[in-house]
Parts: structure tokens; sequence; C-alpha cells
């Protein structure tokens, strides 16, 4: 791939996304659908690039951009639900996809099976969540949708990362692949977390607002690199680091420095324009793929096209219909037990009292399961996104043997119709769904409503005058006070700080 043909993609992707969204289309499978057309017009070239290029460059950023405005609190207080989504559902959807996918496809062999797997795994929640506002989600479905985003990345990497060394000729159990997860997961958080100290330490002594976004750009390419060299989870690394360095800066007095927050506004502007680039890229980028891999798979005698276009039709349905089976199960069980308990605390006083000393020594309740209309909603957003085209984009083109990838092309083809299908299918109907469920969100808009006034009090009561340099300071100072103090929730508190960064940029300049 030349500089030119970059140009090209990026700025037929920047007209492309202006009309998209002017008509309320994902601009994403759009983009897919016209780069795969372009891919068939004569004399065009056919695009490679090394995978683990694609990896290491795509990934880390657009997650560290996707965990910087998660909630740590919301995180917390939804834990079960998302290591249910992140984790569990994740693990048996790619063990169930690649099981389908050595019976629909069985020359590639069963860990090349398990590798499609892995890629088809995870959905993009990130996507439905980035419009909750005008679908209408609970708030309590956008941090699930949220925290699973985070973690099944991190889960689907992992696996695909152990699923391509068993194609190389590592041999391992699944005893053997549960404990590389967990040492996977260990160091990998560990090292995010060293990164993010040390973000923390260097940024506010930089004293540059262009030098500070420079290190936090540089923060998840080097986390990712250094976990991976490691043979850590690179994913939770990024994640880690991104959580730590988010809510430090933002809500916690010791990090907080004058010039601050011309940093956090220039940061914020450079993530959404550098992922939007990634994005743009990556669909682009395998969509441009369509007419080389249909050729490949044509010229080869096994799997075949018809085959594998076949394969890719069911293991979309499967995708679909499994993730309501396995949700509808876990968040079904969940609420069985929890009814049970209620039940058991009703009628034994004993239960009762030890329940309510054990709900009331942590510091927050842990939330009720999701109900039944939450549960519908979060089965239905399965729609596979960028992660899904990075990971079949950077499937090798030889084993560690030399020979090359076995059914690498049906992976890309399969993973291109799978992505497409569940954005078109569930994509451009999750938002009717959610209308059609009825949510009912005034108590929630009230409450919102009752922190934004209490966080404004809190501002009041900071500083006697609200226009100056050190006013600003103690506004926000007394914001992360009050989060720790749990008066304020963290995105009330993120939503009033940004007010205060733009206040006090606006003052400076207009020379106030």
């Amino acid at each position: 791939m030349n500089g030119v043909q970059l140009l090209l993609i990026i700025g037929v992707g920047i007209a492309v996304t202006a009309v998209a969204r002017r008509h309320r289309v994902e601009p994403g499978w759009v983009i897919v659908l016209l780069a795969a057309a372009a891919s068939f017009l004569p004399g065009m070239p056919r695009l490679e690039l090394d995978h683990e290029l694609i990896l290491a460059l795509v990934i880390p950023p657009l997650l560290y951009s996707a965990t910087r405005g998660a909630s740590f609190a919301a995180f917390g207080a939804n834990l079960r639900a998302i290591i249910y989504l992140g984790v569990v559902v994740v693990v048996l959807t790619a063990g169930f996809l690649g099981w389908l996918s050595s019976l629909l496809l069985p020359s590639i062999g069963l860990s090349a099976a398990f590798v499609l797997g892995a890629v088809l795994a995870p959905p993009d929640t990130i996507t439905t969540v980035s419009h909750g506002h005008e679908i209408g989600l609970p708030r309590r479905a956008t941090s699930i949708l949220t925290g699973e985003s985070l973690v099944n990345d991190a889960t689907a990497l992992t696996l695909f990362t152990i699923a391509v060394a068993a194609v190389n000729g590592a041999h391992t159990t699944w005893q053997g692949g549960v404990r590389e997860l967990l040492h996977a997961a260990s160091i990998g958080l560990g090292i995010g977390a060293a990164y993010a100290l040390a973000g923390l330490f260097i940024r506010k002594r930089l004293g540059n607002p262009t030098l500070e976004t420079s290190l936090v750009l540089l923060l998840p390419f080097t986390a990712f690199l250094t976990a991976e060299q490691v043979h850590a989870s690179g994913i939770l690394a990024v994640v880690m680091a991104a959580f730590s360095m988010s809510i430090n800066l933002t809500l916690d007095p010791k990090h907080q420095y004058p010039g601050g927050y011309l940093t956090r506004l220039q940061e914020e502007q450079v993530w959404r324009v550098l992922d939007f680039l990634l994005e743009t890229f990556v669909f682009a980028y395998i969509g441009l793929q369509l007419r080389f891999v249909l050729e490949d798979l044509s010229e080869d005698g096994d799997p075949g096209l018809v085959r594998t276009l076949v394969a890719a039709g069911v293991l979309l349905v499967a995708a679909i219909l499994f993730r309501f089976a396995a949700v509808f199960a876990l968040f079904g069980r969940w609420r069985l037990r929890h009814r049970m308990a209620e039940r058991r605390a009703g009628r034994d006083p004993r239960y009762r009292r030890v329940r309510e000393a054990r709900l009331n020594r942590r510091r927050s309740r842990p939330l009720p399961p999701p109900s039944t209309k939450e549960t519908v909603l979060v089965s239905w957003t399965g729609m596979r996104g960028i992660l899904t085209l990075a990971a079949a984009a950077g499937v090798p083109e030889l084993t560690a043997a030399g020979r090359p990838f076995p059914g690498r092309d049906a992976i890309q083809v399969i993973a291109l119709v799978v992505t497409l299908g569940t954005l078109l299918v569930q994509g451009t109907t999750v938002g009717r769904l959610a209308r059609w469920l009825r949510f009912d969100l005034t108590a929630e808009h009230a409450e919102q409503e009752r922190l934004r006034a209490v966080g404004r009090e809190v501002m009041a009561e900071a500083a006697a005058d609200p226009d100056s340099d050190t006013a600003y300071e103690e506004q926000r100072l007394a914001l992360g006070r009050a989060v720790h103090e749990q008066r304020v929730s963290e995105d009330v508190a993120r939503e009033l700080i940004e007010e205060i960064d733009l206040r006090q940029a606006a003052r400076h300049t207009t020379g106030g």
C-alpha cells in the first residue's frame, strides 16, 4: 500500500461518513460495501499489510480511546453482568462457532476453525453505546454494554492468540489455555498499571499540552507492545492504562495541575480524529480485500467459494441466535437465584441479617440482575465490528513452518459477511427495538438532573468568585471529592469538569 492509496482511502472515507451521518446511516458498513465494490474495478491492486502491524497499530489506540470515557464506578457496579458478557459469553461463543466452523469447513482443521471462532466472538457494543442517547438506551444497559466492549476485546484477542499458536504447532489443553489466559491477564494488567503510573508522573512535569498529548498517544502502543513481548495480554494492558490515566487525570486531586484543562480539551479532539481515521482505514482495507480473497477461494479446491459463503451464512445466523441463548440463560439463572435469595430473606430473619451485613460491608451495593427488557436489548446488540475485521486482517499469511495459514481467505470472507450481516440485521433495528420495548427513563433522567444540581452546588460552594483560574481549579477538586464521597456520579463530574475546562479556555482566549 502506497501513500497515494492511503490518502484516497481516507479522503473517500471522510466524504462517505459525512453523507452517511446526514442520512443517519452507520458509516462503517457503507465504507465496507463501497470498498468491496471498488475492489472489482479493473486495475485495482491488492493491498497487503503485515498482520502484526495491523493489530499493533489499530487495536491499541481504538481500545484506549473507548476506555477513556468509561465509568469505573459503573464498571464495578455492573461487574457481574460485564464478566458474564465479556468473558463467559465470548468464550462460549468462540467455542461454539469454532466447533460449528470445523463441521462446515473440515478442510481448514480444528485449530484454524477456533481461530475463526475467536475472530467472530466479540460484538462491537461500543457502536451501540455511542448512539445510546438517540436510541433511548437506559443507563444500566449503556454501562453494561460499555464494560462488555472493553472486556470482550481482551478475551477474544487472547483466545485468538492461543488459537493461532495452536495452528503454529503449540500443544495445549483447555486447562493450559485457562492458565495461559489468567497469566496473560494478570501480567497485562500489571504492565498497564505500571505504564499509567509512569505516565502520570511524567505528564504534569512536561508543562506543555502538545508534549503531554504526545505522551498519552504513545501510551497504548508502548503498553500493548511491552505486554505482547512478554506473552501477556496487550489488550488488558491498554485497558488498565487507559482506566488509570483517565480517572486520575480527571478526578484525583493528586494529579491535578495548572494548565491540565488545555491538555484534556486537546486530547478529546485528537482521539476523535484518530478514532475516525483508524476505523475508516480498517473498514476500507477489509472491503478492498474482497475480490482477491474470493479469487483465491475460487482457485482453491477446498473449502472453495460456494462452501465458504454457505458457511458464512450459517455462522451469521448462529452468532445472532447463540448470543440470545447465552445471554438469556446466564441472566435468567441470575434472576432466578436473586428471587430465591429474596424469598429466603423474607422468611428467614437470620439469613436476612447475614445477607444485609455482607451487603453493608461493601462500598456500594451490587445492582440486581438486568430486567427482561434489558436482557432482550443486550441480547440483540451483537453486531460485529472493527475488532472482528482487524483480527481477520491480522491472521498471518504463513504458519511458523512457512506453510500457508489454513483457511486464511475463508476466515477473512466469513468475517466480512458476518460483520456486514450483523450490522445490517441488528445495527439497523436496535433503535426500533429499544423504542418498541418502551423503557421508562423518567426516573433516570430526573436522577441525572438531581446529580447535576448537586454538582453545581458543589461548584458554587467551592469558589466565591467563579471566574478565575484559582476558582476553576477549586471547582474541579471539589467535584473529585464529591465523586469520592458518592454525592455525584463519575459521568456527571466529567461532564461538569469539561464545562469548566471550556469556560477557562474561553476566558483565556478572550483575554479575560
